[in-house]
């Protein structure tokens, strides 16, 4: 390594720490190591007593563009802070080791270094102050592990090998700490003279691009402000779950229902919000939370389809709330001036005029930052409760003057009195369905989840207990106004009479002037059933009351205001939505989403200006109890998915009770308003739909991943149990097609027939004869996986590395699948170049044939007349603009890796193509050309591949009026008949009829058809026509045979015309030869190939597809060049010809 310059006067005031082990230089960052060099890169610092001082200087290799893990530099760099000592060689250097971060181009020093903290007895180890960058940004950290590996110590011992840290398990840079990458298996398991691993994250720890900038702008910002237990949860939910309804609606729900269902109803809603508390405490400690609160939980637990749909109804619905506090304020302080004779305009113009100027200010608390709004939530705070004190206070002071509103302080009779229901024109649960919403708002602290220091901590604490505190006093308030108020009263006294019988009656007076009969409205003016404000009455201070509920109505709608904009941002920046990113910028040290609140003060705005929130009311109820429900579901979901990764460190939960919560909510729905309910369920049904029709390329490891594999593998195992019965055949087809991508009209008309039917397999045989590179292979798998994934093929791909195409064969055709879920088909692309070829690829290529009958496989092989394979002609495009490939790969390496030796690039059976193309950018790419011309400059197609190119199309396109000619000559169990009926049952072969074409005798021509059509009616198959060939034993034409006698020329082994050792030499070397006697022997059945050909071309030349039952060679009979010209013969100058052959047991069946 080159000799680094020394540093400046900064840099040696403050400079970095020298641990014993692993220590951050995070002053300078140069541009970085290239893509070839290693990702470690190490300062040598040889280990003598006193090496650092605070005056020390530290070697800066980083500034030289050789530091980087140059494998090729000598490891004796020349250590300045050494005492004057040089290490001369790795021999003799004892050395420590410093892991340096990329530094900034400019050069600049870091003000923040940390100071030396020393040797640590030559362990590896980090300072604390190491764990978090100076800069705030991602740390990228590099060891060089070919020329310095003498010098890592773990334990004291020679090796890269890390020890267990936090920091290795963190998705990126954020304000905890950085993220470190441990070393790759590939760097301490290869051999030295490999390339490491150019490794990204592993088992899906990968963010999204919104994440990872959501990161980069938490890391990046200094002095943020985060909030506590208390003051960013407690005070928020208390705040929020403390409405009006505390103040003015309380005192007539005792009235309505008594004390004991009042504590009843206020029991019941406490229950339903402590259930959801404790689930959203087990999900917010089941791992780091991000911003985004109710969204955030539910979408990382349930999937983006789950949580984009509550996401956008629970902002808006917070958005919407924000409208229906201010108005509430609005007409209490219009109240307040009605009074004092002091309207402006008229009730309801006031109204919109007093709430625009109060969501103005509340815009302005918000928009000044987190801080301010928090500073402001505190004083409400102490408002809110002075006022509730202020209430119990005046409860315990009896005034005679107050006696007349229907107040006489604590009484045994009034208590008795008041402790059974008294519904006017209200029920039990109309009752609970106005309290309820005041139970809501326990998300309040979750929807800030971004601003808590500790969410994990915060959320538990500060949820359960402001619902435990809430519910307490909203209990206390309901016992002691049913204690001291009777429910009805009035100015006009009566003084009490013998016939009095009311509990007002021992204290002189007679209410029942204006009490009504039971069920009907009183004409009384006060008590708790007609005076809303009667806790003014009771409170020692009037005022204070009006002071509460302005507190209450305000503190609301500023959380409200503040977590509609949190939630929508991120919502926004995990892209679920289209066009909606705008407003997840966020500003300032708080990534305050500015635009959001803007964006939130519009339609709170908007709805303000209406000032009838009375319809609106219900749908936002049943929003906020939508998201309950959801977040109990995720728990319950959780649970049974029985994922490793569902740890909540809050363990006082249970899967059953959350499952009830969920429904308890779904119940509230429907009791708080029916058709609120059912509009509720259909927009988050709409939006689900929506979501899971866009498919957002996430990955959060959702419960509904895990349940999804739970499930899979549950059903999987029970299918083991299960004996295979003809009625539940299904094609399952290993069909070996190379890259899936290399023979689309293989893949077309397989998956045309297996989708969402049967299991398809695509096959690859990567040859080689060195050593398989693994890495490649693991890339290609996810790659093509993909591949398939965005061009809707229901399919799966499965690699195998082998030294020929027959020994990959048979480890697919004897390992491929699970448990019954394992192909029962081979299917081939019929090899074209067959006659100018290898003809040991010939060979391999029939013996495929032999093995798939060997193993009980049936056998189906797809001719085209153009051929099957365009990957040369994929290989004129760009590779390298494929946007999903996970990994960068080299494609130009290890090029004898793939499987086109065997035979030809243009149309061999099994092949992988020159480079992967990007034409799967927006999961369209069965209706767009292979091709995409124009987008980078291509060589002009000739009219071969022009031609191949369409052909290889031809099933991706709605097949038109036409017919699919089944050529059942063979009984094979029924796959001849069972694919073609499978494929007309597709939307895309749906109008194409079949026609089925048997053998017979021309004296029983009518008996064989009728025969047939009663077996097909049996087998329940609709077809169109049925042809008997009686003139199937034609001898075929003179020069179609001499043709034949052709083809097979070059092929024959001509054992007459040499010694009969030399023959059976010859036969040995070249097994493929056609004898003499084997021509003679199997005259006939040539003959009939031919003879069928002729019919082929006669009866089916116009067909979509042909059907045809295949012929079979006996193993060691059948030489495989006369096998292959039987099907050559057979299939040649057709349309589209499908050669079946099952494995002779049953497929069809005609019993119920």
């Amino acid at each position: 390594m080159s000799a680094p310059p020394s540093t400046s006067p900064a840099q040696s005031e403050n400079p970095p720490p020298e641990n014993e082990g692993l220590t951050v230089d995070s002053g300078l960052t140069p541009a970085g190591p290239t893509p070839s060099q290693s990702r470690f890169q190490v300062d040598l610092v040889a280990e003598a007593a006193g090496v650092t001082t605070g005056q020390d200087k530290t070697p800066d290799s980083d500034a030289s563009p050789q530091a980087s893990g140059d494998s090729a530099a000598p490891a004796t760099d020349v250590a300045p802070n050494c005492s004057g000592e040089v290490a001369a060689g790795g021999e003799e250097a004892k050395g420590r080791f410093r892991v340096v971060n990329f530094v900034d181009p400019s050069g600049a020093s870091s003000p923040d270094a940390a100071p030396s903290d020393g040797i640590q007895n030559g362990d590896t180890v980090m300072s604390e102050g190491s764990l978090h960058s100076s800069t705030g940004g991602q740390q990228h950290y590099h060891y060089d592990t070919h020329t310095n590996t003498y010098y890592l110590r773990t334990f004291g011992h020679n090796t890269i090998d890390a020890v267990p840290k936090i920091d290795f398990y963190r998705q990126t840079a954020a304000p905890l700490g950085e993220k470190l990458i441990r070393p790759t298996l590939s760097e301490l398991h290869d051999e030295l003279d490999k390339e490491p691993f150019e490794d990204g994250f592993a088992n899906g720890e990968e963010l999204t691009p919104a994440e990872e900038a959501a990161n980069k702008e938490a890391s990046e910002s200094k002095g943020v402000v985060k909030f506590g237990w208390i003051k960013g949860v407690l005070v928020r939910c208390m705040l929020n779950i403390w409405g009006v309804m505390l103040f003015i609606r309380m005192t007539w729900i005792v009235g309505q229902a008594g004390i004991v269902y009042a504590c009843v109803i206020v029991a019941m809603a406490t229950v339903v919000t402590t259930i959801t508390g404790v689930s959203t405490s087990a999900i917010a400690t089941n791992g780091f939370v991000r911003g985004g609160g109710a969204y955030y939980l539910i979408s990382r637990s349930l999937g983006p389809e789950f949580g984009g749909s509550i996401g956008l109804i629970f902002a808006f619905a917070n958005a919407v709330a924000v409208a229906m506090y201010v108005v509430g304020f609005a007409e209490t302080v219009v109240e307040l001036l009605k009074n004092g004779d002091m309207l402006m305009i008229d009730e309801i113009n006031d109204v919109r005029i007093i709430g625009t100027i109060t969501v103005i200010i509340l815009l302005g608390i918000s928009v000044a930052g987190m801080e301010w709004e928090a500073k402001a939530q505190i004083f409400l705070l102490v408002v809110l409760i002075t006022a509730i004190f202020n209430y119990f206070i005046g409860s315990f002071i009896p005034v005679q003057s107050k006696e007349v509103y229907g107040f006489f302080g604590y009484d045994v009779g009034i208590m008795m009195e008041n402790m059974g229901p008294d519904f006017r024109g209200e029920t039990f649960f109309s009752v609970f369905s106005i309290f309820f919403p005041a139970a809501t708002g326990i998300l309040a602290g979750a929807n800030i989840s971004g601003d808590l220091a500790d969410p994990q901590m915060a959320i538990p604490r500060g949820t359960l207990l402001a619902i435990l505190i809430t519910g307490i006093v909203y209990m206390g308030v309901a016992v002691s106004t049913g204690a001291c108020i009777v429910r009805d009263a009035t100015l006009a006294v009566t003084n009490a009479t013998v016939n009095c019988t009311d509990a007002a009656c021992k204290f002189g007076y007679d209410f029942s002037s204006c009490k009504p009969p039971p069920g009907e409205l009183s004409s009384c003016s006060y008590g708790l059933h007609n005076d809303f404000q009667v806790m003014s009455v009771v409170s020692g201070f009037g005022p204070l009351i009006s002071a509460g509920i302005f507190s209450a109505t305000l503190s609301s709608a500023l959380a409200s205001l503040v977590s509609a904009p949190k939630v929508f941002q991120a919502l926004c920046k995990d892209n679920i939505y289209p066009g909606i990113g705008v407003f997840g910028k966020g500003y300032g040290k708080n990534n305050e989403p500015l635009r959001g609140y803007f964006l939130t003060f519009g339609i709170a705005l908007g709805f303000i200006l209406i000032a009838e929130l009375n319809t609106i009311a219900p749908i936002i109820s049943n929003f906020f109890l939508a998201s309950y429900a959801l977040i109990n579901f995720s728990v319950f979901h959780a649970s049974l998915a029985n994922s490793p990764g569902w740890r909540p460190s809050f363990k006082y939960y249970n899967m059953w009770v959350s499952l009830a919560g969920a429904m308890l909510c779904c119940v509230v729905m429907f009791v708080i308003n029916w058709w609120a309910a059912l509009l509720t369920n259909v927009i988050v049904l709409s939006l689900y739909i929506y979501v899971s029709y866009k498919k957002p390329d996430v990955n959060w490891g959702s419960s509904t991943q895990a349940l999804t594999y739970h499930q899979a593998l549950t059903h999987s195992l029970q299918l083991c149990g299960v004996a295979d019965h003809i009625k539940t055949y299904r094609p399952q087809c290993l069909v070996m097609i190379g890259a899936p991508n290399s023979r689309p009209a293989l893949l077309n008309l397989v998956h045309a027939f297996t989708k969402n039917v049967g299991l398809m397999v695509c096959g690859h045989v990567r040859i080689t004869s060195r050593k398989p590179n693994f890495k490649e292979l693991n890339n290609d798998i996810v790659r093509y996986q993909r591949w398939l994934l965005n061009n809707n093929s229901k399919a799966f791909y499965t690699p195998v590395v082998a030294e020929d195409l027959r020994q990959g064969t048979q480890y697919l055709l004897q390992a491929t699948g699970l448990g019954r879920l394992r192909p029962n088909t081979l299917v081939l692309g019929f090899k074209n170049n067959w006659k100018t070829g290898d003809m040991k690829d010939v060979e391999t290529y029939v013996n495929l044939i032999h093995d798939a009958f060997d193993f009980q496989y049936g056998a189906v092989i797809l001719r085209l007349r153009e051929g099957l394979d365009i990957s040369h002609i994929q290989g004129q495009d760009d590779a390298s603009g494929m946007k999903d490939v996970v990994v960068s790969i080299d494609m130009s390496k290890d090029s004898g890796a793939d499987s086109s030796k065997p035979s030809s690039k243009a149309t061999s059976a099994q092949n992988s193509p020159a480079g992967q193309k990007d034409d799967d950018d927006d999961g369209k790419a069965p209706t767009q050309p292979l091709l995409k011309k124009g987008r980078h400059p291509t060589m002009p197609l000739n009219t071969t591949d022009q031609k191949l190119l369409e052909a290889s199309q031809q099933f991706q396109k709605k097949q038109g009026k036409g017919t699919v000619d089944v050529w059942w000559l063979f009984d094979d169990g029924g796959l001849t008949l069972l694919i073609p009926y499978l494929l007309t049952n597709k939307k895309k072969w749906k109008d194409c009829k079949i026609r089925v074409f048997i053998g017979g005798k021309i004296n029983r021509i009518d008996h064989d058809r009728r025969a047939m059509a009663t077996l097909l009616s049996k087998f329940r198959i609709d077809f169109s026509d049925i042809t008997v060939l009686g003139d199937i034993n034609i001898k075929p034409k003179s020069d179609n045979i001499a043709a034949f006698a052709r083809l097979i020329e070059p092929y024959r082994l001509k054992e007459d015309d040499m010694e009969q050792e030399a023959a059976d030499k010859l036969k040995a070397e070249e097994p493929w030869r056609i004898t003499d006697d084997e021509i003679e022997m199997f005259k006939a059945k040539s003959n009939r190939q031919i003879r069928l050909n002729e019919l082929l071309k006669e009866h089916s030349s116009t067909a979509n597809l042909i059907v045809m039952s295949m012929p079979l060679a006996r193993k060691g009979a059948v030489s495989s060049a006369l096998y292959m010209a039987w099907l050559d013969t057979l299939s040649k100058d057709l349309p589209p010809i499908l050669l079946v052959r099952g494995n002779h047991q049953s497929v069809l069946t005609f019993y119920s």
